[in-house]
């Protein structure tokens, strides 16, 4: 139905768009932390932590959040980066959770325009070793067709038949030996670390005091309730009090939770997945491509992100540290395979630029795969009155914060309704991804991750022409970005840059570490670092660099 433009601004998409950058000084929340008793209390900068953050601010109630290292340091940086329904979850029987998926993949869109793109996935059909053969694709259609009708339409295509010369359009280095043709049906993309950042940016230009480095050690209680968190930042304690307190440290849950509970027993089992990433000029695709990888039950996707290509994922049980993740030699190995076998390459780990490794949170018993596990969110109030919410996924974080801040608003004795259904976020306000992405070049670049607010990145340059430099030949990131994350997005240190603000880490690995010394360089300018404080940080941003790629290559154990 179209909608005639109304006499006067939308409120909420102006207030959404400040006139100024919305700075995020770390040392003032810091103070604010142990000056405040907060209505409440979010321990966890994770997608879920921050749209819980946000979803109670925007309600009115005065919010704290912290996070002991870094926003989406854990598994909200290193996801499948797909906002999407979950088609996989209809074979399943689990209907309602798509359907759900798929409203909040339409509020995401609509919501964080530049941060969420809509991505065309294929399934070639073939008559050997494919995802399925020609024998079931009937049946396969008939998913598509639930998938649209249950909320698919709304991305603003349904999925289509295509021919065998259609297939290797979209991906000409796919073996077309046994090619029969191929299905296309649409799902939405999102860097998550970015997108995770800005809600909590946003949270924070609502009112939200936000704190990364900012550990929990203890759990403060008063008559047997769970009344706040001792903190430990920069060598300080901050006794931070909150009427409620809200765990959704996602894989760190249970530890979180026994400080509430002497008695309480683990119920978070991990899944590990595992991507890799490698040069678009290798398999040219211009989509995701579902492929099988061979002896497993799991798909694989292939898809293209600018000049290289991320495959993935695994999905496996995971007993090791959750606090030390990394793809080993063999996931490595077996989707290089899979990708060899789908497509006329030669993929080899020396083709690798980058990978990484996550925990999922998912919430059960250790019997079956994880595969096969449910990803419904589980939401507690424990004895102490902590409210613990986990399991759940991207796409549907921001329905997790709302029925998260209903249970906080029922201890509180408030009655209040989410106001976040269409809240845009930072930079989503007026956005017009289409125009944006045909102007090209650098404001593309910028639109893409910063929304209408890359016209703030672009008054640094104005400052300061030599900030208009690329941080790294041959790629789109510039050394404003440095001087704008450490002023409004609370990056602390060369790690934060290059692995989450920029995700130079990911996609360029070994450059990411040639650039660590111009990073160190400009963050130690704008946070008033020393020189020895910036050497600490590049040398131990190269330590990890090669210690990952020593894991990766079978170096070390």
């Amino acid at each position: 139905m179209l909608k005639l433009p109304g006499r006067r601004p939308n409120s909420a998409a102006a207030k959404a768009t400040p006139g100024a950058p919305v700075t995020l000084d770390r040392r003032r929340a810091l103070r604010r932390l142990g000056d405040t008793e907060f209505d409440v209390l979010v321990i966890g900068g994770g997608i879920t932590g921050a749209y819980t953050a946000l979803d109670a601010v925007s309600r009115g109630l005065s919010v704290a959040l912290v996070e002991r290292d870094d926003f989406a340091s854990g598994t909200s940086s290193k996801s499948s980066k797909m906002v999407h329904g979950g088609l996989r979850y209809i074979e399943q029987g689990n209907v309602n959770l798509v359907r759900h998926s798929l409203l909040e993949r339409h509020r995401f869109r609509r919501n964080a325009p530049h941060l969420v793109q809509r991505l065309p996935f294929l399934f070639p059909i073939l008559e050997q070793e494919g995802v399925f053969d020609a024998r079931i694709a009937k049946a396969f259609e008939g998913l598509l067709w639930t998938y649209d009708l249950v909320g698919g339409w709304r991305i603003g295509r349904l999925h289509q038949r295509l021919t065998p010369n259609e297939v290797l359009s979209h991906a000409p280095t796919l073996r077309a030996d046994h090619l029969k043709g191929g299905f296309m049906y649409y799902d939405s993309r999102a860097d998550d670390a970015r997108l995770t950042l800005t809600v909590v940016r946003t949270a924070a230009h609502l009112g939200a005091v936000v704190a990364n480095g900012a550990k929990v050690e203890r759990l403060l209680k008063s008559g047997g309730r769970v009344r706040g968190a001792e903190v430990h930042a920069d060598g300080e304690q901050i006794d931070v009090r909150a009427r409620v307190v809200v765990n959704a440290t996602g894989v760190w849950t249970d530890g979180i939770d026994a400080l509430a509970d002497d008695a309480h027993r683990p119920q978070v089992r991990p899944a590990k997945g595992v991507h890799i990433v490698v040069p678009w000029s290798k398999i040219r695709n211009d989509c995701t491509v579902t492929v099988p990888i061979p002896g497993r039950a799991r798909r694989a996707t292939c898809t293209r992100w600018g000049d290289v290509v991320v495959l993935g994922t695994t999905d496996t049980d995971y007993t090791g540290s959750i606090d030390d993740v990394h793809c080993t030699r063999e996931e490595m190995q077996f989707l290089l395979d899979g990708a060899n076998v789908a497509f006329d390459v030669e993929l080899g780990p020396d083709d690798v630029l980058g990978s990484y490794g996550g925990l999922r949170p998912l919430v059960g018993g250790k019997e079956g795969a994880t595969l096969d596990m449910r990803r419904d969110h589980h939401i507690e109030v424990g004895t102490g009155g902590m409210v613990t919410v986990t399991g759940g996924k991207l796409t549907t974080s921001r329905h997790m914060g709302e029925l998260v801040v209903d249970k906080v608003a029922g201890l509180l004795g408030r009655k209040t309704r989410s106001r976040t259904t269409k809240l845009p976020l930072l930079g989503g306000a007026g956005y017009d991804a289409e125009a944006v992405s045909a102007s090209g070049g650098t404001a593309a670049h910028l639109g893409g991750r910063y929304g209408t607010e890359a016209r703030f990145v672009s008054a640094l340059i104005d400052e300061n022409p030599e900030l208009g430099e690329p941080l790294l030949p041959g790629q789109p990131h510039l050394k404003a970005e440095v001087v704008y994350a450490a002023r409004c997005e609370m990056a602390r240190s060369v790690d934060d840059v290059l692995s989450r603000r920029t995700r130079l880490r990911l996609f360029a690995r070994d450059a990411s570490a040639a650039a660590a010394p111009v990073v160190g360089e400009l963050l130690g300018a704008e946070l008033g670092l020393d020189e020895a404080q910036i050497a600490e940080q590049v040398r131990s941003y190269q330590n990890e660099i090669a210690r990952e790629k020593s894991i990766l290559l079978g170096d070390q154990a």
